[in-house]
């Protein structure tokens, strides 16, 4: 369901200021059966198929460090259709954002909270509100099929344009009671997210909307840097993405989720895995870069810490 909040002015937020960690990265795709396919040639655990009350379906892969990965498909296009006449914002942004920009890809970074209806009049006041927050449930189940639900109320936040990238902060109202150990233990060796990429040719102008979205100052209108306490989110422009990843980014002046950076074990893991896989990567320093594919919207970036 969707929740209006009244007219400020507002009180402020009862929670002391800080950054928002990440919590996880919605992932669009056009088929779960093919991104799960692809993620697990890329030695990922996939959770089983999760169906949201709005006509998306999602398939997890969670991570130690408790962040995650949602590819996110169209599972019931009536559904959705109605969610957007609703007023549904997080799934009418997923409709611009394919509109845009097709079905694979990386639409939003997911930060955690404690009190999103706080984030929310936060946005509000800074005129970075994308639309009405959002207050759903849905059913959880572990690899040996327990179940229970999990409950959530987001508040989005976007810049100008709505087909751009976003971010929305993410309150658990209610944690499902289920074991994740056996989804978190990865054939790659992946122990979580230590950086996301982000790209826009006007990095200047995103600056203001990452951080009051963070709650995560940088030490400079020039730095490229936003520390959250799990994470870093780091805004290039594409030359220096390309001169980074090896990937061009084209020329975007909206912001533009690009890649993601995984802690892994060992390297060589890695790479053996992916070979044995017949997936194409290169190694450029200290990471493994496997290029977009279907089931797989942005580059993923494997880097071992010690």
């Amino acid at each position: 369901m969707t929740e209006t909040l009244p007219a400020g002015p507002y009180p402020p937020s009862p929670y002391p200021p800080g950054p928002h960690p990440l919590d996880h990265l919605v992932l669009p795709t056009a088929s779960l059966d093919v991104a799960r396919a692809r993620l697990v040639s890329l030695g990922f655990v996939v959770a089983p198929t999760g169906i949201h009350p709005f006509g998306t379906e999602n398939c997890c892969v969670f991570l130690e460090d408790g962040t995650y990965l949602e590819p996110l498909a169209v599972g019931n296009a009536q559904a959705a259709a109605k969610a957007i006449a609703d007023g549904n914002v997080f799934v009418a942004r997923d409709r611009a954002y394919r509109d845009e920009r097709g079905n694979e890809g990386f639409s939003a970074l997911v930060l955690g909270t404690e009190n999103a209806n706080a984030d929310h009049m936060r946005y509000v006041e800074a005129g970075l509100s994308a639309g009405d927050m959002l207050s759903f449930s849905r059913a959880f189940a572990d690899t040996a099929g327990k179940s229970d639900t999990a409950s959530f109320k987001l508040a989005f936040a976007s810049g100008a344009g709505a087909k751009d990238a976003f971010l929305f902060a993410c309150e658990r109202i209610n944690a499902p009671k289920v074991d994740r150990t056996a989804l978190q233990i990865h054939p790659n060796g992946a122990t979580g997210i230590i950086e996301v990429v982000a790209v826009s040719d006007q990095p200047s102008e995103q600056h203001r909307l990452i951080s009051i979205a963070a709650r995560s100052p940088t030490a400079g209108q020039g730095s490229t840097a936003f520390g959250l306490p799990n994470a870093t989110l780091t805004l290039l422009d594409p030359t220096a993405f390309e001169a980074r990843v090896g990937i061009l980014a084209g020329a975007p002046s909206e912001l533009r989720f690009a890649g993601v950076v995984f802690s892994v074990r060992r390297a060589d893991t890695v790479a053996k895995l992916l070979a044995a896989n017949s997936v194409e990567h290169d190694i450029r320093g200290n990471d493994i870069v496997v290029r977009p594919a279907h089931g797989q919207g942005v580059a993923f970036i494997f880097r071992e810490i010690a």
